[in-house]
């Protein structure tokens, strides 16, 4: 059985402080505030405008069917041709489906879209977009397990010379399959490890792409719940994207400089630059044979200084129209092109989405939309039954641990163990002696002095010798209580994070067991901003 609380993170990012209560810093940034009454106006917007149904429909219909489509999938694509808006968030294509905020994000947008379907009365429809044109892999090729230590960061071997897309980069089913045996090793043997390694490495066998293995994944895990899934980087979703891909080459320069602009202003605030937006930048990447390459203006041309290519504007608008494979979104375009193709009622964000999406508002006003219901992702940390043991014997609560109070609060342990009259004849023995040596270098010569000097460090460190020795026989008897603070640490606070930007579902899965997603559906999790707290 599950148990779920709700809290109030202390460290919340700034930009999060500002989305869910400053109504300033709202209206200058977003088009709506993330209220229920928001949801009415953003349909009669999203009414008033002309989408690709059948065609989109059709295009995710063909990007799922090799990873099987459920009966509640289909459905919602039926939907989708017709009059069904969505709910939509993304992700990179993480091994083994990346840190747990993948799934997070995933049960945001299911959870939302079942929430406004009974609301509005029409049909929500839950979509994950994947992000697999992205080419940094060095963010999506590693996972992390944990042991007494702390935790281990394990890095897929193969190496990608060239930047490639996720949906592109293939990795040797020989090597995927020992690094996944070598993760699952590392959680270690329980009832669940068997069924659950057996699953990924079918889907290792019958993928050969990053993005391929992580959508087989993701679906497994959210089947029932008929969450529809599209890859950016999908070729046949470029057809339906390439008129837009025109307007953002037409509109170019107007573009970035409205992205500049909104920086600036949101940079004057306090915010920082996510995204240190150039006014000479195309918001373009091209796809090259040397990999994804970001595209620049210089005199009206699109050009890659370090590759050397250079299209001229008519080039441009004709690779749009005969080849729009060859082009590909950036952080500031994907939003908007996200917008302009699926009928988008609220996306849903993590604190770094939405920091970038805050500079968009008059890039979306110049294509004449506007920007969706923004809801940020749902935050959870899962705590084991040993994480809670741990914490009820060392009396730390969990606010205490996200707070980062573990250090202090282990030295306070590690103090209170010291054993006072060992300590106490230490250190009468180490005065006794300076005493002695003092007696010894009155009417010594300067020689002599300096061997009895010598001689007293000598013995000096000799004690802190002994010291150090009864400590570490205290820390040995003391083990067991201190192995519960590491406990806490590793898997509540990894790396001096929230444990979802770290860890892999499947560690958790491996412990509890593969309906971990499902039974976390059905808990009554709160999309408000603050932090839930489930007991495993």
């Amino acid at each position: 059985m599950m148990e779920i609380k709700s809290m109030a993170l202390s460290n919340v990012n700034k930009v999060m402080q500002a989305y869910n209560h400053d109504e300033q810093f709202i209206h200058t940034f977003f088009d709506y505030r993330n209220e229920n009454r928001s949801y009415l106006e953003r349909l009669t917007e999203l009414s008033g405008r002309q989408f690709l149904r059948k065609e989109l429909s059709s295009v995710i219909r063909s990007f799922m069917e090799p990873f099987g489509i459920s009966k509640k999938a289909s459905a919602h694509l039926e939907e989708l041709s017709e009059n069904g808006v969505v709910v939509i968030g993304g992700q990179q294509a993480g091994i083994l489906t990346g840190p747990l905020y993948s799934v997070h994000k995933a049960i945001t947008v299911i959870l939302l879209a079942e929430e406004k379907r009974k609301e509005l009365g029409v049909p929500v429809i839950p979509v994950f977009w994947v992000a697999g044109e992205d080419h940094d892999l060095n963010e999506i090729n590693h996972v992390y397990t944990e042991n007494s230590r702390g935790t281990l960061k394990h890095k897929y071997p193969e190496k990608f010379i060239l930047k490639v897309m996720a949906s592109d980069a293939t990795y040797s089913e020989k090597e995927m399959t020992a690094f996944v045996e070598g993760i699952f090793r590392q959680f270690g043997e329980t009832e669940h490890t068997r069924p659950l390694l057996e699953e990924v490495l079918t889907a290792v066998e019958k993928e050969e792409t990053f993005t391929g293995f992580f959508v087989r994944l993701m679906n497994g895990l959210f089947h029932e719940q008929g969450l529809l899934f599209i890859d950016s980087a999908f070729k046949p979703l470029r057809e339906i994207e390439k008129n837009h891909f025109t307007q953002f080459i037409s509109e170019s320069d107007k573009l970035a400089g409205l992205i500049v602009d909104k920086e600036g202003q949101f940079s004057a605030l306090g915010f920082g630059k996510p995204i240190e937006a150039e006014k000479e930048a195309a918001h373009l990447f091209y796809v090259h044979e040397t990999g994804r390459v970001l595209l620049s203006k210089t005199d009206g041309a699109f050009v890659n200084e370090s590759t050397g290519i250079r299209f001229s504007y008519e080039e441009m608008l004709n690779i749009a129209a005969e080849k729009p494979w060859l082009l590909s979104n950036n952080v500031a375009t994907r939003p908007i092109m996200q917008d302009l193709v699926f009928p988008v009622l609220a996306f849903v964000g993590g604190p770094g989405e939405i920091a970038y999406w805050a500079l968009l508002k008059d890039a979306f006003h110049h294509f004449e939309i506007k920007m969706p219901i923004i809801v940020p992702r749902v935050s959870v940390t899962l705590v084991s039954k040993r994480a809670k043991q741990a914490m009820a014997s060392t009396s730390l609560t969990l606010e205490e641990v996200l707070d980062r109070k573990i250090p202090e609060v282990r030295e306070r342990f590690i103090g209170s163990l010291q054993n006072e009259q060992f300590e106490k004849l230490v250190a009468e023995m180490e005065k006794q002696l300076k005493e002695k040596y003092e007696e010894l270098r009155e009417g010594s010569s300067t020689a002599m002095q300096q061997v009895l000097e010598k001689n007293l460090k000598f013995h000096e460190k000799q004690l802190d010798y002994i010291r150090r020795k009864a400590e570490e026989e205290l820390l040995i008897q003391h083990e067991t209580a201190l192995r519960k603070y590491s406990i806490l640490e590793n898997e509540l606070f990894p790396e001096g994070s929230l444990q979802e930007r770290i860890y892999t579902p499947y560690l958790f899965m491996n412990q509890y067991g593969p309906e971990l997603v499902r039974d976390l559906l059905r808990q009554p999790i709160k999309m408000d901003g603050t932090h839930q707290i489930v007991y495993l």
